[in-house]
């Protein structure tokens, strides 16, 4: 367990992004620690962008929070998802600790498909296992697939947009019932084809859907 966690808490208003980083002390000792500098960054290993947040040295005790207050304008971001991290020397140790929560910057209203897209499909990964597509559901902000794994276990998928990689966000599977969802970036009115590409346990266990998008 890490001696100091961090976690970003925040709201979003139309340009801004205003919050703090909440540094606690997860063990028994105190610690001190220096804020160097944060940043958010794009899911998927987009740029960086520095948060204008001064540098500063804080005592952390146990069990405790310490609040780093931060407003970041967003208004020129590129649509996408973003999350924050911050580089941190506790107790004289570098490093660098995701803020864990995450915002969107919509795409154009006009550019975004949505609306439920029933697919109903399945695809077969090996010998032992089958996923079945249920449904897209589409969002201004994200694509969530419907999904059922028989027997249940992970999978880990893959999504092409006409060809382009579609930035995954999230993968839940309930283990016991096999359901699911996958949460993707959103799908374009300009996409005409999802692939969704499935990987399962063991050797071979992959297989492919392409749907077409009406």
């Amino acid at each position: 367990m890490s001696r100091v966690s961090v976690r970003a808490r925040f709201e979003r208003f139309p340009a801004t992004v205003k919050g703090a980083f909440i540094l606690r002390g997860e063990d028994p000792d105190p610690h001190q620690v220096v804020f160097r500098e944060a940043r958010v960054v794009g899911v998927g290993g987009g740029r960086g962008r520095p948060v204008p947040i001064a540098s500063a040295t804080l005592d952390v005790a146990p069990r405790q929070d310490v609040f780093v207050p931060f407003e970041l304008p967003v208004s020129d971001l590129d649509p996408g998802w973003y999350g924050f991290e911050c580089d941190l020397d506790v107790d004289g140790v570098p490093g660098t600790y995701p803020g864990g929560r995450r915002f969107s910057v919509p795409w154009p209203r006009a550019t975004v498909r949505r609306g439920t897209i029933r697919v109903g499909r399945e695809v077969r990964l090996g010998e032992d296992a089958r996923v079945r597509i249920e449904q897209l559901d589409c969002a201004g902000d994200c694509l969530k697939i419907g999904l059922a794994v028989t027997p249940g276990h992970t999978v880990s998928p893959r999504l092409l947009a006409d060809g382009t990689r579609l930035e995954i966000l999230d993968v839940e599977i309930e283990l016991d019932s096999g359901r699911g969802r996958v949460l993707a970036y959103p799908l374009l009115r300009s996409h005409e084809v999802l692939r969704i590409e499935l990987r399962g346990r063991g050797r071979g266990a992959e297989g492919a859907l392409d749907v077409e998008l009406p």
